[in-house]
């Protein structure tokens, strides 16, 4: 065991005896950490010894990384975009977990894989190529009503808007609401997740910062949309357009889980420790793809909430509607193989698969 790491052990001891642990207890806490330091990188006690057990793993794992060959990507409207992300893509598919990849025409830079970026990669999940929004989506209620009615009763529209969904990065309910995502077991079975389920309660139906958004608007539909909420025939309609994602509590699994990647791939050149990746046959990288998808449906129930809030309180028909995510990582079959899609600020657009793209996807 190297001497850095023997030292913070001895360290960590003499903290946890002042705090009143019995030899014994340190003694097995020490050995626990020894065994699964990722368990522990945010214990206020054996944290230090934690990460450096990670990082002298990692330069035994991961002493060296074949980065000198690209895996194919396309690039539409590349005289567009910006040279930075063209570069984040360049260095992205010459990963070796890298399958294939592509960027989207509003791509712009991000962290690690540009905004607008698709990473197909091989086993393995980037916390960065999903983004720190995990999730974050689009969702599109169709009222069965004139948009006239906007110009018409302009006011109430405002008003219903501020009053059934809160703004602002911390903005959260005094009286929380409610929905079935939160009775899932992984808000109390999960490491890292559990202590976020408070937080995430009382976010539930609220909007965020930046570029989020909840706005009334119309819609003209030119041929009948078979949509999962509902059948939309053609005709010119009032509708309801949001978008946001999973809140604070995608936020902390993004930049947890991107230090936990980082760690295990101390040794990534600079440019690429955005890219640090997780492999989901690891705890980390199981633990991570459980956040993930536990992200996935608080995201889409805040959207819920949003939608039938200001569903009641206007009380117009509704036609139907969609919904679709990105931000976010799938297992899909690519050149008859399985691989792990991340898709950063991009929407799935397979055959049949309804979307909503907001003028710009640079999310």
């Amino acid at each position: 065991m190297p001497g850095k790491v023997i030292g913070l052990a001895l360290k960590a001891a003499r903290d946890a005896e002042a705090k009143g642990f019995s030899s014994e207890t340190i003694i097995s806490d020490l050995a626990e950490v020894l065994n699964a330091p990722d368990d522990y990188l945010e214990d206020p006690t054996y944290g230090a010894v934690a990460a450096e057990l990670v990082k002298t793993r990692s330069k035994t794992v991961a002493s060296s990384y074949d980065l000198g060959n690209a895996a194919p990507y396309r690039v539409w409207g590349a005289a567009g975009i910006e040279a930075g992300a063209l570069e984040q893509m360049k260095r992205a598919v010459r990963l070796p977990i890298a399958v294939r990849g592509a960027l989207m025409p509003d791509a712009h830079e991000g962290y690690g894989l540009p905004i607008g970026g698709v990473l197909a990669t091989d086993n393995s999940v980037i916390p960065y190529a999903v983004g720190v929004d995990i999730a974050c989506r689009m969702r599109m209620t169709v009222f069965n009503a004139s948009p006239i009615v906007l110009d018409q009763k302009r006011e109430k529209f405002r008003t219903v808007l501020e009053e059934q969904t809160r703004f602002g990065a911390g903005g959260e309910w005094e009286t929380p609401r409610d929905h079935d995502v939160l009775e899932n077991r992984l808000w109390h079975e999960h490491p890292a997740a559990r202590q976020y389920r408070d937080v995430a309660w009382r976010q539930l139906g609220t909007s965020g910062s930046g570029n989020h958004f909840v706005e009334f608007g119309a819609l003209t539909v030119t041929s009948e949309i078979p949509s999962p909420l509902g059948r939309i025939p053609p005709g010119t309609y009032l509708a309801l357009l949001s978008h946001s994602g999973s809140r604070r509590f995608g936020l902390e699994m993004a930049n947890y889980y991107t230090k936990v990647a980082m760690q295990r791939h101390a040794t990534l050149p600079k440019d690429f420790k955005h890219l640090a990746w997780l492999n989901l046959d690891e705890e980390a990288g199981a633990e991570y793809w459980a956040a993930m998808t536990l992200a996935g449906l608080y995201a889409s129930a805040n959207h819920a909430v949003i939608h039938q809030q200001i569903i009641d309180a206007l009380r117009l028909p509704v036609l139907g509607g969609i919904e679709n995510h990105h931000n976010f990582a799938w297992k899909e079959i690519v050149d008859g193989r399985e691989v792990i899609v991340h898709r950063k600020g991009a929407t799935p657009a397979g055959q049949d698969v309804l979307g909503v793209i907001p003028g710009s996807m640079t999310a």
